[in-house]
């Protein structure tokens, strides 16, 4: 009966293989293959994400072939698990794999990919374990499927495998490894299937793109979430925020939104989601004193509901078997927990005024989130909603908003594959430095925006480190939830941290701009420099990025005085001077304490606002620029422009302005031609500043 058994699962797993190549490769987008193993699955991340792929986009992208041997992909059923082995060069990188925290390549790990808090080892377990790598040769593949994937990422060798390890002997041989070469990428998908996306490239930035692209397109903040956040201590009233903004105003310092941490609440951890009378005795009037100050709120939360609320009564019956801190856990994959979330949100929160929110412990830990034994109400398991619960509440939460035709900016714990198009950044509690900058380097290959943060430092010089690092990133954001910090908390760098920013909100014309080519092009907004063209490419690239196009960050630590910096093909000059630095090579510079150090591309065009500012400008607003032009050749740069705020610019309310500089017998020729100029909000007569050539 045992050899029966065995014989039989072994036909089904040779049937279904044989199945798979039969139907072949199906086209899901240009430049997009999908395979579909098994059985179709209750739910996947995608759908999850509510994911809407933007054709037109993909379709503007180079048409690639299909860049792998289908005779080398091998998908099968085996005891209702799925098996998926993909082939990998000799010298191939891959990059992905989840929000990694200390390595980049991840060729040669092996990591179970598991929606968890980071616990400071790159193993899979993290806020974002997206099942999506990139090649260096060109091309991504993405497992959709809402599971614990484990992923052996060229560790294991196969018996019959195509390009087999050289045999060693350890005895006599000193380069002997005890991890030979292996030719493949192995996936087990601990379900009966899965489906499989193949993008293509030509280039590893390419084949990002097609994902993002795919998935909806990036993330388009409002104007006001790419200014400062400050979050305020945990039990703060609204009088002691209204002081809180007030001082900022009077150190003269950046603030776009507070954040409101979990005392707003009338309890937390379960919360109750509503406010707090004696903390808040009129919310409304609350949030109505910020906006009259140019500041907007984000509330923090965590999704479960104390059984001292209203809502709970409601909720119950379609909430999980299991309770987080005591609280129910709603089954968000049903739309009647929605629905009953939607009205009371948008009657006691968003309709009062609130601007966003903060998601928080939807990630792990095992010990007090719900178990894999937890059962829900829609039939959806344990371990497919501990993988997808992120994405739920950020796709819910998004849509009110837009029902609201406003856009917001918040934060998240968890999230996961077709995340890109949903305004959510993610935090955590980790505080290593030179982690966080691993971490956002690796954020722009797996379609997730994080952010660094900064809540307390032990001295003035990591302080400002930090806060260095912070304003070249997806989010600015000072987090006093548990210390009660302040920007001016080391006032011997007061006004370093002031300088650097006011450069943020000077940079937004350019930062804007970028985020517009990652909603309307996919393209990473920061990202890692294995992602720039022409590189050549390395694993051993680290603690540098691109902030769109042309700037490249590389931060600073306490402690360092110098540091190495790889420059990519073509002339790289200082952003602060316009001197050159040099060219396609690796450099060593002692910058100092006062700036984080800036490099610009020959021929780049940053444009900028002219003037010092304390808020993001509002619609209405004529602004002034100043553009500068680094280096000696010509260059063209797509400026960016809409009403900041609403989601107009899909019905065509957007301007693009063409900044160009050309050289004519050896001058260089500034212009500016701005389309839809009903909806440009910069001033037609820019100060031009030719960095490079007044030196």
């Amino acid at each position: 009966m045992k050899k029966f058994i065995l014989l039989t699962t072994a036909l089904l797993a040779y049937s279904l293989s044989i199945l798979s190549q039969q139907h072949g490769w199906q086209e899901a987008a240009p430049g997009v293959w999908h395979l579909r193993v098994g059985q179709v699955q209750p739910i996947t991340l995608l759908d999850a994400a509510a994911v809407e792929p933007d054709q037109e986009a993909l379709g503007r992208l180079p048409f690639p072939e299909f860049p792998l041997d289908p005779e080398k992909i091998s998908a099968e059923i085996i005891e209702g698990k799925t098996y998926l082995r993909f082939p990998l060069e000799r010298n191939e990188e891959i990059y992905g794999l989840g929000l990694n925290f200390k390595t980049h390549n991840q060729r040669g790990r092996i990591l179970n990919l598991h929606m968890d808090h980071y616990g400071g080892k790159d193993n899979g377990r993290t806020h974002a374990p997206v099942p999506f790598y990139a090649s260096t040769r060109g091309y991504g593949i993405l497992i959709d499927a809402a599971r614990y994937i484990t992923v052996y990422a060229g560790t294991a060798i196969r018996v019959d495998a195509d390009d087999p390890p050289e045999l060693q002997d350890r005895n006599t041989d000193p380069n002997w490894s005890a991890q030979p070469y292996s030719d493949a990428v192995e996936i087990l998908v601990p379900a009966d299937g899965a489906d499989v996306y193949v993008f293509g490239g030509p280039t590893m930035l390419k084949a990002v793109q097609r994902y993002n692209l795919f998935c909806g397109g990036g993330n388009l903040p409002p104007k006001w979430g790419l200014g400062f956040t400050q979050r305020v201590p945990t039990l703060y009233s609204d009088k002691d925020i209204i002081k809180e903004v007030e001082e900022f105003e009077a150190h003269d310092f950046p603030l776009d939104f507070i954040g409101v941490e979990p005392g707003w609440h009338s309890m937390a951890y379960p919360c109750t989601f509503e406010w707090d009378t004696t903390r808040f005795p009129d919310p409304e009037g609350f949030i109505q004193s910020l906006q009259d100050k140019g500041v907007r709120a984000n509330l923090w939360m965590n999704p479960y509901i104390s059984p001292a609320g209203i809502l709970y009564d409601q909720i119950k019956p379609f909430s999980g078997s299991h309770t987080v801190w005591n609280g129910l856990v709603p089954d968000f994959t049903m739309e009647e927990p929605k629905t009953i979330f939607r009205e009371h949100f948008m009657e006691h929160h968003i309709g009062l005024g609130v601007s966003g929110y903060k998601i928080d412990e939807v990630d792990g830990f095992d010990h007090w989130i719900w178990p894999d034994v937890a059962t829900f109400p829609s039939g959806t398991t344990a371990e497919e909603m501990r993988q997808i619960y992120g994405l739920l509440f950020q796709r819910m939460s998004a849509n009110w908003f837009r029902e609201m035709n406003q856009r917001t900016y918040g934060l998240v714990r968890a999230s996961n594959a077709g995340a890109s198009s949903l305004p959510y950044v993610i935090y955590n509690d980790y505080y290593s430095h030179r982690d966080f900058i691993t971490a956002l380097i690796n954020s722009s290959f797996i379609g997730v925006l994080w952010t660094p943060e900064v809540r307390s430092s032990g001295d003035a010089v990591d302080w400002l480190r930090r806060m260095q690092s912070v304003c070249f990133s997806p989010m600015a954001m000072l987090n006093a939830w548990a210390d009660g910090t302040k920007p001016w908390s080391f006032p011997e760098v007061e006004e370093q941290v002031r300088e650097v920013a006011q450069l943020r909100m000077r940079l937004l014309p350019y930062l804007y701009s970028t985020f517009a080519k990652y909603r309307f092009e996919g393209i990473p907004p920061f990202r890692a420099m294995q992602l720039e063209e022409g590189l050549i490419l390395t694993s051993e690239i680290k603690y540098q990025y691109m902030m769109g196009e042309s700037i490249l960050v590389a931060p600073m630590f306490a402690g360092m005085e110098t540091r190495e910096v790889l420059l990519p093909p073509g002339r790289w000059y200082d952003f602060y001077t316009g001197e050159l630095v040099g060219e396609e090579e690796v450099i060593t510079i002692t910058p100092g304490l006062d700036r984080i150090p800036l490099f610009v591309k020959d021929g780049a065009i940053v444009p900028m606002l002219k003037e010092e500012r304390t808020r993001m400008p509002v619609k209405g607003e004529i602004l002034s620029l100043e553009i500068r032009h680094y280096g000696k050749e010509p260059g063209v740069f797509q400026l960016y422009d809409d009403d900041g705020t609403s989601f107009n610019y899909e019905q065509g309310d957007y301007a693009w302005a063409e900044l160009k500089v050309s050289i004519e017998r050896n001058l260089l020729i500034p212009q500016m031609e701005v389309s839809n100029k009903e909806f440009f909000s910069y001033g037609q007569d820019p100060e031009w500043l030719f960095m490079t050539a007044s030196k």
